[in-house]
């Protein structure tokens, strides 16, 4: 028996559409609709993800208030940040109203700044002034200068849209639709 006899049975000449470099779940994953300031949705996640793992290695503490609070709200802005991203980088982006997804967008970052910079600030005022909380703190202060300048670019970008009043959609309904309909 020869060898191409032996792999003939079992290997693909031209592999299908769902194989080859780009195939699982990275088939699935682009970075297209990530355009603009959306592009600091990667430095968001960074930061914050950056923030958490510092806030982790501390070993001990005296005020543990502030540390535990800056543990909450750090892990939960990279948690945010990582699902708005797969949103916005996957399929499911098509599948649900884009208007919904950069309204929940729009006040997701605008509340994760807010609490991520008071958390930050409690943080900086009870900490032991080890190197990693110090980290922590500038890390979480930089995550959360980014979610603002998000939400300011988000809030530029929604005043300039153009506002559709509820009364100009039924005064429109009422001459495009018959009277006896």
């Amino acid at each position: 028996m020869e060898n191409g006899e032996v792999y003939r049975a079992t290997t693909e000449a031209h592999p299908g559409p769902g194989r080859g470099p780009r195939s699982g779940l990275a088939a699935y994953f682009t970075l297209s609709r990530l355009t603009g300031f959306r592009r600091l949705k990667l430095l968001e996640l960074v930061l914050s993800l950056l923030a958490f793992i510092c806030e982790e290695v501390v070993s001990q503490c005296t005020l543990c208030g502030g540390l535990y609070f800056f543990e909450f709200v750090s892990c939960s802005a990279f948690l945010l940040s990582l699902l708005i991203l797969i949103v916005y980088c996957t399929p499911v982006y098509d599948r649900v109203d884009p208007a919904k997804v950069k309204s929940s967008d729009f006040f997701i970052t605008l509340g994760t700044g807010l609490v991520l910079l008071v958390a930050s600030i409690i943080f900086a005022l009870t900490h032991d002034n080890t190197i990693t909380e110090i980290a922590a703190i500038v890390f979480g202060f930089l995550a959360s200068l980014a979610y603002l300048t998000d939400f300011s670019f988000m809030l530029r970008e929604k005043c300039k849209e153009p506002q559709q009043r509820k009364g100009d959609a039924v005064v429109r309904r009422e001459y495009t639709e018959p009277l006896n309909a």
